[in-house]
């Protein structure tokens, strides 16, 4: 299988995968809990088979996520990039938006925003000691901080570059205004938005400040949970604590309407020799502007699927074609 060439996160040294390894789900939260072995073995074929950049969050099973990550990637630091996040903090309460949620146990928590500068570099060395590593290739604040000077947030993470502990600053979730005063502070080489498509609002503002930028896009939710993958139907019906039972995208309505959709991007993935996932994850890794898409697996049979996506190319008549059978879902859940 031929694998796409790496490709360079904004202007900074880092390059990455053009699929990503998402870590969310190994670390079992929001996602009705996952089997360890399942999940290191499931990382380790993504980066065998081409999955070299690996994406997680502090607060990913609130720590128990990049704990995953770091024994996966034993032996194996010097083929992959680790991208972690910052600033969701469960364990205090300093911080904005709060957000009384469960941990993966089911133990009530109160999460928060917290970009505070402190905060940001207590973080970095409790995900420096939880992966394992000495360095972190790609640091990404989650989400904004209303409560903390963006100014002064990227000022700890320059800090934490010079100090040789993260190679490149990222922001997730940040709109245009909040990147024009992050890189006014910092070099920002990426930016972590949700795209997919059935979820495009991106394409309005975001992705073309970042293209003007020169800031890296590395998109979350490309096949919406499973949804664009043709195998959640109708009828599927998700276990206890599966996010997915509660979110407008999964009524039964829209899963109708996406699965009519695939239909229609089914001959397309037929000619490639192809599933509808590598299809769809193929048609996001190539709309301009978009450096990389991080997709979830948590078996080794998924990780291995997700790399075939890069294995192939659509022509541009394919790409138009698959964007337009999805118009309506796109239109619909505006």
């Amino acid at each position: 299988m031929s694998v796409m060439e790496p490709r360079r996160l904004g202007a900074s040294e880092v390059t990455v995968s053009p699929v990503i390894f998402g870590a969310w789900a190994v670390g079992g939260w929001m996602w009705g809990g996952a089997d360890e072995a399942d999940s290191i073995a499931a990382i380790q074929a993504g980066i065998d088979h081409g999955l070299t950049t690996l994406d997680t969050a502090a607060v990913y099973g609130q720590g128990y996520g990049e704990e995953v990550v770091g024994k996966a990637i034993q032996g194996r630091r010097d083929r992959v990039q680790v991208a972690t996040k910052c600033g969701m903090r469960w364990d205090g309460d300093e911080g904005s938006d709060p957000w009384p949620t469960k941990d993966r146990h089911g133990h009530a928590i109160v999460i928060r925003n917290n970009s505070r500068p402190e905060s940001i570099a207590s973080e970095c060395e409790q995900s420096l000691r939880r992966l394992g590593v000495d360095v972190i290739d790609l640091y990404q604040v989650h989400r904004p901080d209303p409560s903390t000077p963006v100014e002064d947030t990227m000022h700890a993470l320059v800090r934490l570059k010079e100090q040789g502990k993260i190679r490149a600053i990222g922001v997730s979730n940040y709109d245009v205004e909040w990147m024009r005063r992050a890189a006014a502070m910092a070099p920002l080489a990426s930016l972590q938005p949700p795209y997919s498509l059935i979820q495009r609002q991106i394409e309005a503002e975001i992705l073309p400040y970042c293209r003007a930028a020169g800031i890296g896009v590395l998109v979350y939710s490309p096949l919406e949970r499973g949804l664009l993958t043709g195998k959640v139907g109708p009828d599927r019906q998700f276990p206890p604590g599966d996010h997915r039972a509660s979110h407008r995208f999964f009524t039964v309505e829209n899963r109708r309407r996406v699965r009519e959709a695939l239909e229609q991007v089914r001959p397309i993935a037929e000619r490639h020799g192809a599933s509808l996932a590598q299809v769809v994850i193929n048609w996001t890794i190539h709309e301009p502007g978009i450096t990389a898409a991080i997709v979830g697996a948590r078996t080794p049979a998924q990780a291995e699927e997700n790399a075939g996506a890069m294995a192939f190319v659509l022509s541009p008549r394919e790409q138009a074609d698959i964007r337009r059978a999805f118009d309506s879902c796109a239109a619909a859940l505006m």
